[in-house]
């Protein structure tokens, strides 16, 4: 009997692309999405969170306004995007409701996942939501987006939402059922590879761009996405979905490729914060709040004795004891100009020194790094 691959994941982000959700017609196939979200259910039943990134917007807006995607200009695709992501979303909303699930529709762009102050803000929303029990529908804002609109970025997307969610799998459902040492369609002998435990650049040399009408993406931004998550310590799974129910056949032993991660995503984010050279100030803490932060909890304003340095929402900034010794680093929540203004207070104080109520944490715990003398 097979195991089931998803069992040991707690935070799923699932990728669904334009190939799976468009018929041929170029319409919604709204039967194989509410199978899906059958699926989806079913993992949230069993306690896991799970998060989609949604391609197909501009596929299905271009059926809508009678655009052949293959021949539109930058502006028609964007044009496109604007008429199928409100569709798209209906569909996930209406879907959803009738399940008793609230969804939640957010628009990224790179920068919302690469600079810190956006992705604190992005992450922050999205922690919400999964805290709230509303399963995120998430999709690169193509309305505005120029590179990226016509390159399939949505597995990098992907791959960047389950590091900023410190996911610890991610699933890219596409229309082939994993990595193969070459391409199937046109190579009978191709093997199909279950198993990459270290994925190197002969992998990503070898993987071809889409072969289908709907998609703009490949097998070669599946393995670039599965190289982001593998660092951010998640497991990747490139699986076929052409099963009307896959995540239910993958749990089953469906045929997939497994991408094995470097270590585990809070093991890979001490790491990022640990090597970082840009620190922006200082905080100065007293004996408890060191104390706290060596049992695993947040630095809390309570704790902080003294500010140094001109810094900002989302950067970084050394962790320093009373005596001068530096301890670690962290990513902070509030400006410095803020943070002096709340050094020594309580959580529920903030509001009435600073004007409106922040979060708790100056510096969340999975934010900071100690260093191993601290």
């Amino acid at each position: 009997m097979k195991t089931d691959p998803l069992a040991q994941f707690a935070r799923l982000v699932v990728k669904i692309g334009s190939s799976l959700l468009i018929d041929s017609e170029g319409a919604l196939n709204r039967r194989w999405l509410a199978a899906l979200l059958d699926d989806v259910v079913a993992l949230r039943a069993s306690g896991r969170q799970v998060l989609l990134v949604s391609s197909g917007s501009v596929a299905l807006g271009c059926t809508l306004l009678g655009l052949n995607r293959h021949r539109a200009r930058l502006d028609d695709l964007q044009a496109a995007a604007a008429a199928g992501q409100i569709q798209l979303a209906h569909a996930y909303q209406e879907l959803l409701a009738q399940r008793g699930i609230v969804v939640a529709q957010i628009l990224l762009t790179p920068d919302e996942t690469e600079i810190r102050r956006r992705f604190l803000n992005a992450r922050g929303t999205l922690q919400k939501l999964l805290d709230l029990g509303a399963i995120p529908v998430i999709n690169e804002n193509d309305t505005v987006a120029t590179d990226e609109l016509r390159y399939g970025d949505n597995d990098r997307l992907a791959a960047r939402v389950a590091s900023m969610v410190m996911a610890d799998g991610l699933i890219l459902l596409s229309d082939v059922d994993g990595l193969y040492s070459d391409d199937p369609r046109k190579n009978a002998d191709a093997q199909h590879i279950d198993h990459v435990a270290k994925l190197g650049d002969d992998f990503v040399k070898m993987a071809k761009g889409s072969a289908t009408a709907f998609g703009s993406g490949g097998m070669k931004t599946k393995l670039q996405a599965a190289r982001i998550a593998t660092r951010a310590g998640c497991t990747t799974l490139i699986a076929s979905g052409a099963d009307d129910h896959p995540l239910r056949a993958l749990a089953a032993g469906a045929r997939c490729t497994r991408i094995d991660p470097d270590g585990t995503p809070a093991a890979a984010r001490k790491q990022w914060l640990a090597g970082l050279l840009d620190v922006n100030g200082a905080l100065r803490l007293d004996n408890g709040a060191h104390d706290a932060l060596r049992t695993g909890n947040s630095l809390l304003a309570v704790g902080i004795a003294g500010v140094k340095g001109d810094f900002r929402r989302g950067d970084a900034v050394t962790l320093a004891l009373e005596t001068g010794a530096e301890i670690g680093r962290g990513l902070v929540a509030y400006s410095s100009r803020e943070i002096s203004s709340i050094c020594g207070c309580r959580s529920e104080e903030i509001a009435s020194h600073l004007g409106y109520r922040g979060p708790a944490a100056v510096v969340h715990r999975d934010d900071l790094v100690l260093f191993n003398n601290a």
